[in-house]
């Protein structure tokens, strides 16, 4: 009987060296979706990111799939499957359920709650589907599997948490001015960290945004992929009667903004409120600066301990997603526990309606003088015979999806009545 399983390895069992040796381009997944596909599967979705390598599938043998999977893959990249298999871990029908649920929701994922796994996944979905290798039960698991997420997502504070120190910032400075959307920027420095934020502030509608660094090619090269400015390093103070926001994040090993500096060049600013997000360790900003009147400044240390605060509160959201996950894994096993038994339903029905109507016309060939009424009446009754003969068995058949007795039922039912090897049970 075709089960349901994934089979896989993650950031959770696999060092990244081994999950880089297997990424593969969409070109390549095609390829090993076609190959798979009609041989050990037969339905198939490979999931393929920088944290996971996982193949969702359909198959009679899923121990064997798993290995001819993995070895397929490996042999695409020169890994064989004896460096593959102690990574590798399996789940079967509910498990396999929980566990398409818990990937799409970010449960699994290295950071709880990121964004990004739910649209990898839809990515290898529709790669999937674009081979023809999705069929009736994983189009039913990852549909559910994406509306599982979407619910994870709205009905809990999972993903509206900074758990990085550049988004952090991020949040600190909406909390102070509100909304971001048309607030002036100012990157001083064009360190990593720092693009980070800036393109965060950028996301949130903040704008226009000015770049100052020692580098001017640096400068100019950051401003033009940040659609901002680039401002001559001796200028960078002018800038800050004008600004809203400024990330500090340059590098140097002293303070390069200073209290006596902001204070003469904000003076025509009044009242309105200036925001300082230090990056840099050690760092670029005087503690001085926090003194001023309308001035807020936050560091390294400031945002860790809100990026901490927010992961154990990510922690707490996810407790409420995995119980979210729990009740649709239950309510999903039962739905493909009663689809197990629909195609038996039909073959049995199929059977019984083609021995009917053959024994309806053999009963009116000996009746040469049968009219239209004659005919009737046989198929009013043998049709009443044929339901009553269906009836126990059907009921049977989706009474034992309850208890888990479903493939069992279906065996016993296509044994009885003689129906096709095929006819048991849906590809699951």
């Amino acid at each position: 009987m075709p089960t349901l399983f994934v089979a896989g390895l993650s950031h959770r069992s696999a060092p990244v060296e081994l999950r880089e040796q297997l990424a593969l381009d969409d070109d390549k997944l095609r390829q090993l979706l076609a190959e798979l596909v009609g041989g050990t599967l037969r339905e198939a979705v490979v999931v393929a990111t920088c944290n996971r390598v996982e193949v969702y599938g359909v198959a009679d043998v899923p121990g064997e799939a798993r290995a001819s999977v993995f070895a397929r893959l490996g042999a695409q990249r020169g890994v064989s499957l004896a460096a593959v298999e102690p990574h590798l871990y399996t789940f079967l029908e509910d498990e396999a359920i929980r566990h398409a649920f818990r990937v799409a929701a970010s449960l699994d994922s290295m950071v709880v709650g990121e964004p990004q796994i739910l649209g990898q996944v839809k990515d290898a979905f529709a790669l999937a589907q674009s081979c023809q290798t999705v069929g009736p039960v994983l189009h039913a698991l990852l549909t559910q599997a994406f509306a599982v997420a979407k619910r994870v997502r709205s009905e809990t504070e999972l993903g509206r948490l900074a758990v990085s120190v550049s988004y952090a910032g991020v949040e600190l400075a909406r909390k102070i001015f509100g909304s971001l959307e048309g607030r002036p920027v100012l990157l001083l420095g064009a360190g990593e960290m720092g693009e980070l934020a800036a393109r965060h502030l950028a996301d949130q509608g903040a704008l226009p945004l000015y770049v100052a660094n020692r580098t001017a090619a640096r400068a100019e090269a950051l401003a033009h992929a940040l659609a901002g400015t680039a401002l001559p390093w001796e200028r960078w103070g002018t800038a800050l009667a004008s600004v809203d926001i400024v990330i500090v994040s340059t590098g140097a090993p002293e303070p390069v903004v200073r209290a006596a500096a902001v204070h003469e060049a904000t003076r025509p600013r009044g009242a309105r409120p200036l925001f300082f997000i230090d990056l840099a360790v050690p760092r670029n900003v005087e503690a001085a600066v926090h003194e001023l009147p309308d001035v807020f400044c936050y560091d390294v240390d400031d945002l860790r301990s809100v990026v901490e605060a927010n992961l154990r509160e990510r922690q707490r959201e996810a407790q409420r997603g995995e119980a979210m996950v729990t009740r649709e894994t239950e309510r999903f096993a039962a739905r493909l526990r009663e689809l197990e038994v629909v195609p038996t339903i039909i073959s049995l029905r199929d059977k019984l309606e083609a021995i009917r109507r053959a024994e309806v016309e053999r009963a009116l060939g000996r009746l040469p003088g049968a009219g239209a009424e004659v005919r009737a009446v046989l198929d009013a009754m043998s049709q009443a015979i044929v339901n009553k003969v269906l009836h126990d068995p059907i009921v049977k058949l989706k009474h034992s999806t309850r208890d888990g007795q479903g493939r069992r039922w279906t065996a016993l039912v296509s044994e009885v009545f003689g129906l096709r090897r095929g006819d048991r049970g849906p590809s699951r």
